[in-house]
């Protein structure tokens, strides 16, 4: 999940595209970035590059978490593709950022049969890739949920699930994402309580005022009420979810179920896993947390299989990108493919 929306403080020229037609949303304005908005039969996506007629020669994809969307990490990703610019002018990054299934933009595609879990999720963004006769990405960088959705990526990409087109991602950024199951007394509680007060809520939702006043009256967190709040868009007199809430859920589920501690124990030759645990994030045992520095030594000696690498990004909890993108830009800047 990410905690709020990141909207850009600088003018950015910014296009609405459905399949081949475009139809600007603004008077493009002079910018050093670029972004546009798609929607495809698989997933709705947003690409950004730091050039705007500079084609791209590098592409990364960028998974958000459970109730969030691409936006939450639009002003990270503008910053990210402009700082990777500086350091290696030859390189042109595309970043796409993903609205993954029952979130965002494609929660209003239809078509995405169940079960709703993180394997589905990431055939999606195969099917994607597929559809628009991309090439695949060099990086996939993915947060809490997304970061299961990009090592499932990886994990299929590895054993040929999608085809034999398929090329293995160089290089995973998983950002506060356990690889294991996940235990409800680290971390996943209160989205437990969250989802279950969402899904207690009276139908129809009369204001975004109202949601947000009802979850500080139920003890939630000013930041996280009005990150929810933030969730809803206007339908006619009332208000509605920018998500599906009951496929949210099971995709909740899965995300505690699924186990990709095998991937990490023997990544494929060729891939990077860097895995970035943040300081103040109370999702991480002390046992999981030995186990990764043991698995970032083993990478260092091997040149058999893949490696993994692991980061500690310092003040910050869950939503790294909010509460120190600085700090997460000096980690992943100088260590990106």
């Amino acid at each position: 999940m990410a905690r709020r929306a990141l909207e850009a403080s600088s003018s950015l020229s910014s296009r609405l595209l459905f399949s081949s037609t475009i139809a600007p949303l603004s008077k493009p304005n002079p910018s050093p970035l670029h972004d546009l908005i798609r929607h495809v039969q698989t997933l709705a996506y947003e690409e950004i590059q730091a050039s705007p007629d500079k084609p791209f020669n590098r592409t990364a994809f960028v998974f958000h978490g459970l109730l969030g969307s691409g936006r939450n990490w639009r002003t990270f990703s503008r910053s990210l593709a402009s700082e990777l610019q500086k350091r290696s002018p030859e390189n042109e990054w595309r970043m796409v950022l993903v609205d993954l299934r029952n979130h965002g933009r494609s929660a209003e595609i239809k078509g995405f049969e169940p079960p709703h879990n993180i394997s589905n999720a990431a055939k999606d963004v195969a099917n994607l890739v597929k559809s628009q006769n991309w090439t695949w990405p060099d990086v996939v960088i993915g947060h809490s949920m997304g970061g299961k959705v990009a090592l499932d990526f990886a994990n299929s990409c590895a054993h040929g699930d999608y085809g034999q087109s398929v090329v293995l991602p160089k290089q995973l950024w998983v950002l506060d994402s356990v690889p294991g199951d996940v235990n409800s007394d680290y971390g996943s509680d209160e989205v437990e309580k969250v989802l279950h007060t969402l899904k207690s809520l009276p139908s129809p939702l009369t204001s975004r005022k109202w949601v947000v006043d009802h979850m500080l009256s139920l003890g939630f967190s000013k930041a996280l009420s009005e990150w929810i709040g933030s969730n809803l868009k206007k339908s006619g007199e009332t208000v509605t979810w920018s998500f599906d809430l009951d496929a949210a859920i099971d995709m909740f589920t899965s995300y505690r179920e699924t186990n990709y501690w095998p991937l990490l124990e023997h990544p494929p030759k060729g891939l990077e896993i860097a895995v970035v645990q943040a300081e103040n994030s109370d999702r991480w045992q002390p046992n999981i947390l030995q186990k990764l520095e043991s698995l970032s030594k083993k990478g260092q000696i091997s040149h058999e299989e893949g490696k993994v690498s692991f980061h500690v990004l310092p003040n910050a909890g869950h939503w790294v990108h909010v509460d120190n993108p600085k700090g997460l830009l000096e980690i992943m800047t100088p260590n990106f493919l």
